[in-house]
């Protein structure tokens, strides 16, 4: 795994192993993980989508705290997936960084509490595969229009979006940060090192 360069976003890079019978790799790996994030991914939701060509998902994030960290990867074609920072106060706030996601490279992202979060998809039935630090809770949701000038997301020219009703109707980051439901930089790392602590006092519990 390697940083972003957005704080809090890393990517993984996974040596896959491939023969005459297919390929095989390790999606995830908690030591690694751990040992750049600095708290372990406490798993409360696995989700799995299958989209149609330009089928554009996001900007998605959730309330911090608890916020939801996921573990994004492509099993099946392929997705332009996009992190874009949300935090107010954030050297980085309202930047974004594409990652290619396939299943031929099969690397995968991981964002933390406070990141936002969107893909298309650039291939026909792409399957998208994610685990999520919480559960899907509606009353923490809210989202961010990928379209947003502001943010000048450089999705695919050559590809039509395809909204949902309900990310077609979400505002823009500067409308979000009037309603006041942008996190801050601050609390989500904050947020992050309690985490951290977390663990650290497990291991102390334990000598």
């Amino acid at each position: 795994m390697r940083p972003l360069g957005i704080e809090g976003a890393w990517v993984d890079d996974p040596r896959v192993h491939a023969d005459r019978r297919g390929r095989f790799h390790e999606w995830f790996r908690a030591g690694p993980f751990h040992e750049l994030t600095g708290h372990r991914l406490e798993l409360e939701q696995a989700n799995c989508s299958r989209s149609s060509l330009g089928t554009l998902r996001g900007i998605h994030c959730a309330a911090v705290p608890p916020g939801q960290g996921k573990y994004v990867t492509c099993v099946g074609g392929a997705v332009l997936d996009v992190v874009v920072d949300l935090r107010t106060g954030s050297p980085t706030f309202g930047a974004w960084e594409a990652v290619r996601l396939d299943d031929r490279e099969h690397r995968a992202v991981y964002l933390s509490e406070g990141l936002g979060h969107a893909f298309m998809a650039l291939e026909e039935g792409s399957v998208v595969v994610y685990l999520c630090s919480q559960g899907y809770a509606p009353e923490r949701e809210f989202g961010i229009h990928p379209l947003d000038p502001e943010l000048a997301i450089d999705w695919p020219a050559d590809l039509v979006p395809e909204l949902s009703e309900k990310d077609a109707a979400a505002p823009t980051l500067a409308e979000a940060r009037g309603l006041g439901l942008l996190p801050s930089y601050e609390e989500c790392v904050a947020y992050r090192r309690r985490l951290g602590a977390g663990i650290r006092g497990e291991a102390c519990a334990s000598w």
